[in-house]
């Protein structure tokens, strides 16, 4: 098979692939809008804008591949152009953006605890808004969460070795700092005098349905759940990007090899 023959049948087959990832892509956004989850309905449109952007330009690619058409191959090239830029641009932000806070170890504990002002100010702003943060609140910080503690850490010393989580160690318990005894999993003597003057020392209570879900140190540990999230899906645009570039320089040839064949023509 000749080079030219290559890079088309490379990217008539590619994006024939990538059609069938954007019918499942679509298939998972339409599922998303029938869930009746708060957490996942706001995802619904993007994801289903998403596939329909694949699935159009896995098309054009395809049939441009497939009829050695250069201005279909054109507009192909341009469109994945786009593509790039926006998960570049995209990435480089999520990694700005995640780029500070990753806990501080307190003496005594496993786990770390996480501090609001060590988060980009973009962070700051976003989970200090009183909407945004009820939403926050009704999708990572669940009252089953804290609830569930004394049941996993039946005595003081299991839950002080306990690896707890971002959200477990800012939203179910008090700051360090507050100098609270613990008396059990779900339970501190708040009779104590605070020994700082953390506002999050007032705001905790030990009532299952107050507990910190309104402390600054609450919101710490959800950006820093998002953060790794985040990185999560940072990571991937990195590969995506890679695989898409290479794909583009494919794409690349087969529009100039298509551009010969029909001057030919």
């Amino acid at each position: 098979m000749s080079s030219a023959g290559t890079s088309t049948f490379v990217i008539r087959w590619v994006n024939f692939l990538f059609m069938l990832v954007a019918v499942v892509v679509i298939g998972f956004g339409v599922w998303m809008r029938s869930h009746h989850d708060g957490c996942h309905k706001f995802l619904t449109l993007p994801v289903t804008t998403l596939g329909f952007l694949i699935f159009v330009i896995s098309v054009i690619g395809f049939m441009g591949a497939l009829k050695s058409n250069s201005i279909l191959l054109w507009t192909y090239l341009v469109m994945l152009f786009l593509v790039l830029v926006v998960i570049l641009v995209f990435t480089v932000l999520v990694f700005i953006v995640t780029n500070n806070a990753s806990g501080h170890n307190v003496a005594g504990l496993r786990y770390k605890e996480y501090e609001l002002q060590d988060y980009s100010s973009w962070f700051i702003k976003k989970l200090n808004d009183t909407r945004n943060w009820k939403h926050l609140q009704s999708c990572f910080v669940k009252t089953e969460i804290c609830n569930s503690l004394p049941k996993r850490y039946k005595t003081l010393k299991q839950y002080k070795l306990a690896e707890l989580t971002p959200i477990e160690t800012g939203c179910c318990r008090p700051p360090s700092q507050c100098g609270y005894p613990a008396v059990n999993a779900s339970y501190y003597d708040l009779s104590f005098h605070p020994v700082s003057a953390d506002k999050d020392c007032k705001l905790y209570k030990n009532s299952k349905s107050i507990k910190c879900y309104n402390c600054d140190s609450c919101k710490a540990g959800v950006a820093q759940y998002i953060k790794t999230e985040w990185r999560v899906v940072a990571i991937f645009n990195v590969i995506l990007f890679v695989i898409l570039l290479m794909i583009y320089f494919v794409g690349c040839c087969a529009r100039r090899n298509a551009a010969k064949m029909n001057s030919k023509a």
